[in-house]
């Protein structure tokens, strides 16, 4: 749900994201249950007690909380370490692909600009009519 929130509070004012902000974090809250009664089910081969879903309330409770603040530090921590040089690396990468893919291109077009202009001679003098 963090992150659901904090790609709509990342998202500019006028975006889709936050005009229907509200529908998409039910969404979130609906598929994060299904997922945690599928855990549950795996986990005990089809038992459903009834103290889980207050099991589940009071967990969601004790992380807003208290460990809200811990995760999202963790999770700032992790994007500014691991994955924004990932993200970085492989940018660069596609650039230096990109430019290397450009400069082929560029001396492709001056090696055969010879052999166009030849080809156009040769091509338009080919079906040239004789009559007079």
């Amino acid at each position: 749900m963090d992150l659901i929130g904090t790609g709509i509070d990342k998202s500019s004012k006028r975006s889709i994201l936050r005009k229907y902000s509200a529908v998409i974090e039910v969404i979130g809250w609906v598929l994060i249950g299904c997922a945690s009664f599928y855990v549950l089910f795996i986990v005990r081969d089809g038992a459903w007690r009834m103290y889980d879903p207050f099991a589940q309330v009071s967990g969601i409770l004790l992380y807003a909380s208290i460990f809200h603040r811990p995760f999202r530090f963790f999770g700032r921590l992790i994007n500014f370490l691991i994955i924004r040089p990932i993200l970085f690396v492989i940018l660069l990468v596609v650039r230096i692909i990109r430019v290397i893919i450009r400069l082929i291109v560029k001396l492709l077009r001056v090696i055969s600009v010879p052999f166009v202009y030849l080809y156009n001679k040769v091509y338009s003098s080919l079906f040239q009519t004789t009559e007079k």
